[in-house]
């Protein structure tokens, strides 16, 4: 089965450690996030190596959950490993520039089931590629304004 890779990217006016900081507190995250989407901590929080997390759409009754675990960590990058109704990656990366930081989230996963898989092309592959657009930029503005 292919995966399906999403990528997105934009200029941020903040250092990279701004934009980095963005990615690893999780009260900064929640201001960016879509929020119909939940970030909890399994554990204590962290972006370190083999840290844990799920991340639960806030749909009535249904409530789908992605678990995900850091798999790659460094000086401005982070990769998200998940499994739930999506197999795969989510990575975060910071390129600084002379005009600030670039930011590049790069969504790489499948859906083994093929119902899900059918009803995600269908319904919702179009609205999460302007939702990543979206949320990037409500990043953008988060990160220049702790800067």
């Amino acid at each position: 089965m292919s995966s399906e890779v999403f990528e997105q990217s934009i200029q941020i006016h903040a250092s990279a450690t701004a934009v980095e900081r963005c990615i690893t507190d999780l009260t900064l995250m929640h201001r960016w996030l879509n929020p119909a989407l939940r970030c909890e901590p399994i554990g204590s929080w962290s972006t370190a190596l083999g840290s844990k997390s799920r991340f639960v759409i806030q749909i009535p009754l249904l409530q789908p959950t992605l678990k995900s675990v850091v798999v790659e960590r460094e000086p401005g990058l982070v990769v998200w490993e998940f499994s739930g109704f999506f197999k795969g990656r989510d990575r975060w990366e910071c390129q600084p520039n002379e005009k600030g930081t670039h930011l590049i989230n790069r969504f790489e996963f499948n859906i083994p089931n093929p119902l899900v898989r059918y009803g995600f092309n269908q319904f919702a592959a179009s609205w999460t590629k302007q939702d990543m657009q979206d949320q990037l930029r409500r990043f953008k503005r988060v990160a220049e304004e702790i800067n």
